[in-house]
């Protein structure tokens, strides 16, 4: 078995020390949303009623919500959340707005083989959106189509870029404002790592935003547009006039301090237990770890380039990704996503120096020339995954509730997707986003516990061990890929 290059290339443990002499266990996200993005709103209290009311204020929800007002500006929307506005996953990601909804091409072949082309325009669609949608309500969410930079960093990748120049080529996607390869020196000349060995630069298939503010911000339309939200609002049951049937009725849902009353419902809780017992088998929490750097100094940052602000994903099974900031900071974070027995969501999952020095030793293996900078920030926050990696959907009690679950890390940009599915299927409406196949087929469930926990441990050593062995997938990975439920990131 072989080593990576953070294994052959490990920094000095002085070095790592010292980057951490200072590290605040928090989310610099939120540390930097100036107090006019976080107002303080009131709690639920008696009962409202409305046309929708949205559980959860994170992505999904607040775009759903922003997206409902805008199909109808006289429809009445009530958001409830149990914490505060973006407060879970929605603002403490890694900022990279993508346009994948399937996770990534393979992915979207080996699941949805007849409308991957279809999938990929609608997600580039939904991403031209987004950033049309920055500039109409004006979102302070430090939006920058930047593109991101796949870079090779062991050889046994450079034929994955080769095959995916080739597949690119094939499909008219080399153009210069597309995709560009990068060989060695034109890698480290756009970043300057001495890891790279050569790259991909897809132009247009990604942007960075600054993840709590963008939450903010969508908050911010949505209360101007006329959209009640709710904070410290939790939500302990959702119940439904005249039964599950498609009856006449609405739905209820009640909090520990009151009561909403609606004609739909949308259940945006993610990572969180759904409130649908259908769903509570269908994602797992799995814990990603990410640190900010401090500020660089204008020749630290000579000596990395980085011009071009390219958010960076390098292309190991456990991979690492990373990408500057507005203030002249780098994030990084990944390798490890962590899966704890019982499906448990719990803050002291958040808390793992080990895993953090990992990442400080990684973070210098790739910019050694950065030895003596100091991380600012670490955090942590539980991603919900389904078995098909990328969100699913779907519709209960009679077409009244409309639910969205299992972005696996890519809902910055596919939540804004998913409330337009959700408010087409609550309307009834037959359109090209209801009739895929990916919207009406819900995938499979993981299984019970102790099950799942053998089952997600197994495969997320043996995605390591592809990574000492030049990608090599052993008998469980060739397993699951032909059963249609592999990943390879």
């Amino acid at each position: 078995m072989g080593t990576t290059v953070f294994e052959r290339r490990v920094p000095s443990a002085s070095v790592i020390d010292h980057s951490l002499t200072a590290t605040r266990e928090g989310v610099f996200w939120i540390d930097d949303l100036p107090a006019s993005l976080r107002p303080d709103r009131a709690p639920l209290r008696g009962t409202v009623r409305t046309d929708l009311v949205v559980v959860g204020a994170g992505y999904t929800g607040l775009w759903t919500a922003l997206l409902a007002k805008v199909r109808d500006p006289h429809r009445r929307v009530v958001v409830v959340e149990a914490q505060r506005v973006g407060w879970a996953a929605s603002g403490r990601n890694g900022g990279f707005c993508e346009a994948s909804l399937t996770h990534g091409r393979e992915n979207g072949l080996a699941r949805w083989p007849t409308e991957i082309e279809t999938l990929e325009r609608l997600g580039m669609q939904n991403l031209d959106e987004i950033e049309a949608d920055v500039a109409t309500f004006g979102l302070d969410a430090q939006f920058e189509r930047t593109g991101q930079l796949a870079p090779a960093i062991e050889e046994h990748q450079l034929a994955w870029l080769d095959d995916w120049r080739a597949e690119a080529a094939a499909l008219g996607e080399t153009g210069a404002d597309e995709l560009e390869y990068l060989d060695e020196a034109s890698v480290r000349a756009a970043v300057n790592s001495p890891t790279y060995l050569a790259g991909i630069w897809e132009k247009r298939n990604c942007a960075l935003v600054h993840p709590a503010r963008l939450a903010a911000e969508l908050a911010r339309v949505c209360e101007e547009r006329g959209v009640e939200i709710f904070e410290r609002s939790h939500v302990t049951a959702l119940t439904s006039a005249g039964g599950g049937g498609a009856g006449g009725g609405g739905v209820t849902v009640v909090t520990d301090g009151g009561r909403v009353e609606a004609e739909q419902a949308v259940l945006a809780t993610n990572v969180f237990p759904s409130l649908l017992k259908r769903n509570r088998l269908m994602t797992v929490p799995v814990y990603d770890y990410v640190m900010m750097t401090e500020p660089l100094s204008a020749e630290q940052w000579a000596e990395i380039g980085w011009q071009s602000r390219q958010g960076v994903g390098d292309m190991a099974n456990q991979f690492h990704y990373y990408r500057p900031t507005q203030d002249g900071r780098i994030l990084f974070g990944g390798y490890d996503a962590l899966y704890h027995y019982g499906r448990r969501v719990d803050p002291r999952y958040e808390h793992r120096p080990d895993v953090w020095r990992k990442l400080a030793s990684h973070f210098f293996t790739t910019f050694p020339q950065l030895e003596g900078l100091k991380f600012s920030h670490h955090w942590s926050g539980p991603i919900d995954t389904s078995t098909q990696f990328t969100a699913f959907f779907g519709t209960a009690r009679g077409g009244r509730v409309a639910y969205a679950a299992g972005f696996t890390g890519l809902g910055v940009g596919s939540t804004r997707f998913a409330g337009q599915v959700m408010l087409d299927l609550l309307a009834g409406a037959d359109t090209e986003r209801t009739r895929l196949e990916m919207v009406r087929k819900r995938p499979l469930p993981f299984p019970p516990e102790p099950a799942a926990a053998v089952g997600i441990n197994m495969t997320r050593w043996s995605l390591d061990r592809a990574d000492h062995n030049e990608g090599k997938r052993n008998l469980l990975l060739k397993t699951l890929d032909s059963l249609g439920l592999g990943f390879d990131s």
